[in-house]
């Protein structure tokens, strides 16, 4: 990994919002504003389910089968 994207030389604030979805922030202070206005912390590592979850669903997703049908030249 990359040694700027440790948390000691940049800060990785994962943030979760019920309408918004997910975030990163990479600043203390743009953190702290996100959480004023509703959004929540989280750690990747804490999530296990939420990435299971998603990860059948996407699994489980209809796939499009839909093949584009080939006319026959018919005979004039």
């Amino acid at each position: 990994m990359s040694p700027y994207l440790t948390k000691e030389i940049m800060p990785i604030i994962y943030l979760k919002h019920p309408d918004h979805g997910t975030k990163v922030a990479t600043m203390e202070a743009e953190a702290e504003h996100d959480e004023a206005q509703g959004w929540e912390r989280y750690e990747l590592d804490t999530q296990p389910e939420i990435v299971e979850k998603a990860v059948e669903e996407m699994i489980a997703a209809p796939v499009n089968t839909l093949d584009v049908k080939r006319r026959r030249k018919t005979a004039e």
